[in-house]
């Protein structure tokens, strides 16, 4: 099945916007068997709109075509489609009735202006329902390919990608009687070249199996991927190519579903009825807001305290001053005072505590911007650990400070032994 995917619009060809949308399309696509062959930008010409979609309704079978909307209000998109298959413009009810309950939900008045984007779609067109915005979109074949046009705007975009366009593509496959499969794993605490090394021999053992690697700073993810005739045959393949892969990756797995470490690390203090209070210094909330990015957070995440000042380390989690005048903030035994205090001024069952050096400036002798030092305590036990990172990027320092000091948590829960 042949796609591609067409950008419309004077800012992203001449590179005044950079267009973050089409790399999401094709992750999501090939995870459904759907390669990208091609990825266009044109301008806001009417003329270069109509012939691009004249050529692609020849090669392709399914096209997503994003934005196209000039300043005046006109849907660029959908006039060239219109013109491209030869009928005319006309009123599509269910994109006024979408657009003016959006309007009433958010207590605004429907403008001309947004009257005109919703209102006129090419004859024949199914709208898609945008839920979260404002623009109209739809599905139209021309020829021998299904385009689906989209907003440009990502958190709507991505929401019709995901619950409309995904689910119609999906019916269109059940023609083929291939079986697919496509297993993710998310990692952390290996590098790239790390990565190669532990999967090298993969194609040699499992050649049906397409193994791929992106990385997701500060992770990596791993996909599997193969198709056959044959359901059985191809289970069994891909079975073994899990259990390799486990093998090989081992502890370094967060998830074997894709998940992100702070979804992991929910479901694992929920499952064990657990609670966790957080004191953070360098990341300045950043772990709290991970955790609380996801739904039902509040099941386990009782507190959250960032004691950016030694004098707050000591009034509010009880770091004594002999412990900050002897080791300093970013050390072990601080980590740990910290992580204590959080935990018993909170009365949870796990308290975690982060203190570094994010960088660019604050190093010491001994302690080199990227240092980050975790504290883990419970009833039974406090802990202290010590890394070291090589970046001299501030957001990347905090984002790993934080990813490494839920995976030390993840290791507790699971109770892996801790090097």
């Amino acid at each position: 099945m042949i796609s591609e995917i067409l950008v419309i619009g004077d800012e992203i060809r001449s590179g005044v916007m950079v267009d973050s949308n089409a790399a999401y399309i094709t992750r999501k696509l090939k995870e459904i068997d759907v390669e990208v062959t091609r990825h266009s930008a044109i301008g806001n010409d009417p003329t270069d709109i109509i012939n691009i979609l004249k050529e692609i309704s020849q090669r392709s079978n399914i096209a997503v075509v994003i934005d196209g909307q000039s300043l005046i209000g006109e849907n660029l998109k959908a006039a060239a489609a219109a013109k491209v298959k030869d009928v005319s413009m006309s009123v599509d009810t269910q994109a006024l009735v979408s657009m003016e309950n959006h309007f009433k939900a958010h207590s605004r008045p429907l403008t001309h202006f947004n009257k005109k984007k919703a209102m006129l779609l090419p004859s024949g067109t199914r709208c898609l329902r945008n839920l979260v915005g404002e623009s109209s979109d739809f599905h139209f074949k021309i020829e021998q390919c299904d385009f689906f046009f989209l907003p440009g705007v990502p958190s709507e975009m991505r929401q019709m990608l995901q619950e409309q366009v995904i689910p119609w593509i999906r019916k269109i496959q059940k023609t083929t009687t291939d079986v697919r499969l496509i297993k993710t794993f998310s990692t952390f605490g290996l590098t790239e070249s790390a990565m190669v090394d532990h999967v090298d021999d993969f194609n040699q053992l499992f050649p049906q199996i397409e193994l791929s690697f992106r990385t997701n700073f500060p992770g990596i993810q791993v996909n599997l991927y193969t198709r056959g005739t044959d359901e059985g045959d191809v289970r069994v393949q891909m079975e073994a190519a899990n259990q390799w892969v486990y093998r090989k990756l081992g502890n370094k797995i967060i998830s074997d579903i894709g998940e992100s470490i702070e979804k992991v690390v929910g479901d694992l203090l929920g499952r064990k009825q657990a609670h966790l209070a957080v004191a953070e210094s360098c990341t300045g909330g950043l772990i709290a807001d991970l955790l609380t990015n996801v739904p039902g957070s509040s099941d386990y995440f009782v507190f959250s305290a960032v004691t950016y000042s030694n004098q707050l380390k000591m009034k509010i989690l009880g770091v004594t001053a002999q412990t900050l005048d002897r080791y300093g903030a970013v050390s072990e035994q601080t980590a740990k005072e910290m992580a204590h205090g959080v935990q018993q001024i909170s009365d949870t069952t796990y308290g975690l505590s982060v203190s570094g050096i994010a960088g660019p400036g604050g190093a010491t002798i001994g302690k080199p911007v990227g240092t980050v030092c975790i504290g883990l305590a419970s009833s039974d036990f406090v802990r202290g650990h010590r890394f070291c990172y090589k970046f001299n990027d501030r957001w990347m320092n905090k984002y790993i400070f934080a990813t490494t000091a839920l995976d030390l948590l993840r290791q507790e829960l699971l109770g892996i032994p801790h090097g």
